[in-house]
């Protein structure tokens, strides 16, 4: 099973008036010379006033190549949608972050394949064990390296899923919309 079947990815998700509201107020405030527009370093302040970072020059080459060539920056229905998939993206990180948190009942950083079981025991009593076992080997680190991770290479064996692969797990998406059901 494949992330893009096991449907692992941000949801569609809607600003609030009043955040909509904020988002505006901070492209006028960074659009500084009324052009209607943002530049590139109109768009890096934007960021950093909604999210509390600097956007790295990969995320602003990234951006800025994706709006309409026939404007000369981001305008305000791009700026909108932008950071609209920005916080989706925010708000799924922080979700899989949770479920993590849940299963890791150790505190250690990386699940076992005990934790997982007993976790996937809790959320979805009816899967198979043979499935919950498949669901682990594809996120374990020795076989989905990702290098964001920072484990030592002694912990990458094929018994661990730390955070970052966590992220990768196929099947963590249907973890998440059985917690919410059952909300």
């Amino acid at each position: 099973m494949s992330l893009s079947e096991a449907g692992a990815r941000p949801r569609t998700w809607d600003a609030s008036p009043s955040e909509h509201r904020k988002w505006v107020e901070v492209f006028k405030a960074c659009d500084e010379d009324n052009k209607g527009y943002l530049s590139r370093e109109d768009f890096k302040v934007a960021v950093v006033m909604l999210f509390g970072y600097k956007p790295s020059k990969i995320e602003a080459d990234s951006v800025m190549s994706s709006i309409n060539p026939n404007t000369s920056g981001i305008v305000l229905g791009e700026f909108l949608n932008i950071i609209r998939k920005k916080k989706e993206a925010q708000l799924y990180r922080n979700e899989i972050r949770h479920i993590f948190t849940a299963f890791d009942v150790h505190y250690r950083g990386y699940l076992t394949l005990e934790d997982f079981k007993k976790a996937f025991s809790q959320v979805a009593p009816r899967l198979p064990e043979r499935t919950v076992l498949e669901v682990f080997r594809q996120g374990a680190p020795s076989r989905m390296p990702v290098p964001c991770c920072l484990d030592p290479p002694a912990t990458r064996i094929m018994d661990r899923i730390n955070l970052c692969t966590f992220f990768l797990v196929p099947g963590i998406e249907l973890v998440s919309l059985h917690l919410r059901s059952r909300e």
